[in-house]
């Protein structure tokens, strides 16, 4: 009896380990996907600290050079950038603190939304994480202390 029963199973294995290996798969890739989202947010915000501070030293101060060196930097693949700014803030006659601001915003399109909608038409309605990150920097270009009244 137990031969005739062993016969019968044997597809068994196969049919659990194929309905289990979609499920498995989704499982261990959500960490990563999130994880790949993670480490591009850190890398823009790299980004932008090594644009403000090559900005906190230019003297005189090139916005064009500084966004440059920030899209320079900036990750490629999944990351689309919407937009990099710098500015230096302050008036030039001003005594006081003058700062360098470096922002990049953009999106991260998550390959996981993207592979749900696939299976499942209209699932998810928006695949992309926004991203943006700013960096504020003291202009070196400056005297050391402040003197008088700040506008």
């Amino acid at each position: 009896m137990k031969q005739k029963l062993y016969r019968r199973s044997k597809g068994q294995s196969i049919v659990e380990l194929t309905l289990l290996t979609p499920l498995i798969l989704a499982a261990l890739y959500i960490p990563a996907d999130f994880g790949i989202a993670f480490f591009t947010a850190h890398l823009v915000q790299n980004a932008t600290r090594e644009a403000a501070r090559i900005g906190a030293s230019m003297n005189p101060f090139d916005q064009t050079t500084v966004e440059n060196e920030a899209t320079d930097r900036l990750p490629t693949g999944r990351f689309d950038v919407s937009s990099v700014s710098a500015n230096l803030d302050g008036s030039s006659t001003s005594t006081c603190m003058r700062r360098v601001l470096v922002t990049v915003s953009g999106t991260y399109n998550s390959f996981l939304y993207q592979l749900i909608n696939l299976v499942v038409p209209g699932a998810v309605t928006s695949t992309a994480i926004s991203i943006t990150r700013s960096t504020a920097m003291r202009f070196d270009s400056q005297p050391l202390t402040n003197t008088g009244e700040c506008p």
